[in-house]
């Protein structure tokens, strides 16, 4: 195991004690348990490879709230380490950070890339509005190296922004009993594989409309299932594929919550069949 490897295990560990052993009070109080959600891989709110109109926090409109998260999504070829955390703001608007390092095991290296993003609630609460939530969301990309995506391609190997718009709804009891949440996301992009192999292609710098989605059911008040579907354009003809992932969420607390899913990536850099395990432990500071 290397270092860096050692350093982010210790650093999720020490984060997920932290968020259990800490006073419940710390924890906003504004909300039902689970419509927070949690950080997707980009660092918003959401689900884990979709952002949500919900933002990342448990406060009403007069309180703050401040979370943290560790995300590794494990395939065949690639790992992804993502550690992030957000601030909201009154239930209005979300400020979030999150670093990516994506390591290219047939290549022996590793890609970093910083994300950046601000998002606002426009109208509307996820369980009692009659209808959804509604939020607008930037996310800003910036490549600590872009040899790699300029040498497969990409228009812009520094940096990109992502724009999006996302819906998200509660229904108490509408599933058998159980509460269902789902959330439709319109983004437009040029980001490759997330921004990771850069934005756009040297003869397609244009953005792209993509449609994501998520559907859950909450078993209980502390244990959510549900899937997730991301399309995804493929500016760089490597065969992109659109993600999905099947989903289970423990949330003892509002502190705390764990998720763990089985992604399906498809093809990544021309190699294809990219499928392995999400893990994510994401913990409120207050």
């Amino acid at each position: 195991m290397t270092k860096r490897n050692k350093t982010i295990i210790v650093n999720a560990v020490v984060m997920a004690a932290a968020m259990i052993l800490s006073p419940v009070g710390m924890a906003a109080t504004g909300k039902l348990i689970g419509t927070a959600g949690l950080n997707m891989i980009e660092g918003s709110g959401g689900g884990g490879i979709v952002p949500w109109a919900t933002l990342a926090g448990y406060d009403s409109q007069d309180q703050t709230s401040a979370n943290a998260f560790y995300t590794q999504v494990n395939v065949d070829d690639f790992r992804l380490d993502v550690l992030g955390a957000s601030v909201s703001l009154y239930d209005r608007v979300e400020f979030s950070v999150a670093q990516h390092r994506f390591d290219v095991e047939p290549l022996s290296t590793e890609i970093k890339q910083d994300i950046y993003g601000v998002k606002y609630r426009v109208y509307g609460d996820v369980v009692y509005s009659q209808w959804p939530q509604i939020s607008v969301g930037v996310q800003y990309k910036k490549l600590d190296d872009g040899a790699i995506a300029a040498a497969v391609g990409a228009e812009d190997a520094e940096s990109g922004t992502d724009f999006y718009v996302a819906a998200t709804k509660v229904h108490l009891g509408a599933f058998w009993g159980y509460n269902m949440v789902w959330n439709t996301t319109l983004r437009a992009t040029k980001a490759n594989q997330t921004g990771l192999l850069g934005f756009g292609h040297v003869d397609d710098d244009d953005y792209d409309l993509m449609f994501e989605g998520s559907f859950g059911v909450l078993l209980s008040r502390h244990l959510a299932i549900g899937v997730e579907y991301r399309q995804k354009p493929d500016n760089l003809g490597l065969g992109e594929d659109d993600w999905k992932d099947i989903f289970i969420a423990w949330i003892p607390s509002k502190q705390v919550n764990v998720t763990l899913a089985y992604a399906k990536l498809g093809s990544i850099a021309g190699i294809p069949d990219q499928n392995g395990l999400y893990l994510s432990i994401n913990g409120q500071l207050w």
